[in-house]
C-alpha cells in the first residue's frame, strides 16, 4: 500500500496533508525518515511512526452501540440524527454502516462495522442469527401468546413468520417480555404482538448472535468489540 494512502486511511489527513508531513520528515519507516508518498509499505510487517508515534493500521472497525431512542439506524439522514452521528470523527473516518436496523424508537445493541462481508453474513435469512429484545407490552401476555410465537403468527401482510422464543417476565396490564427471532422483518416484533392483538409499548434490544449488550455502556455510547468477540461473530455466521 502507498505509504501516503495507509497515512489517510488511518485519518492522518488527506493526501495532500499527509505529503505535507512528509516534506517535514516527521514519518518514519523501520526507523528511517521517508519523504516518499508513493513508498510501498507492508501495514502488516513495516513500522510506520509519525513524530515518534506508531501508526497502527486496520482496515476495519467493529462497534457495539447502545442506541438511544430517537435516532435512525442509517448513515445520513436530512432530517434526524443518526447513529453515525454518535460516534467520535476518528471511527467516522472508517465509513462504518449500521448491520440491520433498530427502528427510531427502539433502545439497545446495534453493530457498526464497515466490513461488508461480516455485515452480509450477519444479515442473511439462511444463517438464521438470533436477535433477542425486552418489552412492554401493553396487554396481558400469556402461555397462550408463547404457544402462539413458538409456532409462527401471521403479520399483517400475511407472511407467517418463522418461531420466536417468547418469555414472559412478568404478566399484567402492562406486561415485560424477552423475545428471540431468528430474522428481521421490518417492525417485526411490534408487528408480532399485534398480530396477538397486544401492542409493544417500550423496545430495547439486548442480543445480537453470540454478543450480549455491554451494560456499562449508556445510552448513547459505544466501544469497539474485542478480538474474542469479533471472532465470535465470525463464528456465527460461519
Amino acid at each position: 500500500m502507498r505509504l501516503d494512502k495507509l497515512l489517510a486511511n488511518m485519518g492522518y489527513g488527506s493526501r495532500k496533508e499527509v505529503r505535507q508531513l512528509l516534506k517535514k520528515g516527521a514519518v518514519q519507516v523501520n526507523a528511517k525518515p521517508v519523504k516518499d508518498a508513493a513508498l510501498h509499505v507492508n501495514p502488516e510487517k513495516d513500522e510506520v511512526t509519525i513524530l515518534g508515534e506508531p501508526v497502527v493500521y486496520k482496515e476495519f472497525i467493529y462497534l457495539m452501540l447502545n442506541k438511544p431512542q430517537g435516532v435512525i439506524s442509517a448513515t445520513e439522514d436530512n432530517r434526524d440524527r443518526t447513529v453515525i452521528d454518535l460516534l467520535d470523527a476518528e471511527d467516522r473516518h472508517f465509513e462504518p454502516f449500521p448491520v440491520g436496523r433498530l427502528d427510531k424508537d427502539t433502545e439497545g445493541f446495534l453493530l457498526i462495522t464497515n466490513d461488508g462481508k461480516l455485515a452480509h453474513e450477519l444479515l442473511s435469512p439462511k444463517k438464521e442469527v438470533p436477535k433477542t429484545y425486552y418489552a412492554h407490552i401493553e396487554g396481558r401476555v400469556d402461555e397462550t401468546d408463547v404457544e402462539k410465537f413458538a409456532e409462527g403468527v401471521t403479520l399483517d401482510d400475511g407472511y407467517f413468520t418463522k418461531p420466536g422464543q417468547l418469555r414472559i417476565l412478568q404478566s399484567g396490564e402492562t406486561s415485560e417480555i424477552e423475545l428471540t427471532i431468528t430474522e428481521g422483518k421490518f417492525h417485526q416484533v411490534k408487528r408480532m404482538f399485534e398480530a396477538v392483538g397486544k401492542r409493544v409499548v417500550y423496545l430495547k434490544r439486548l442480543s445480537m448472535g453470540p454478543l450480549q449488550l455491554d451494560t456499562i455502556l449508556r445510552l448513547g455510547e459505544y466501544r469497539e468489540l474485542t478480538e474474542e468477540e469479533v471472532a465470535m461473530l465470525r463464528n456465527e455466521k460461519g
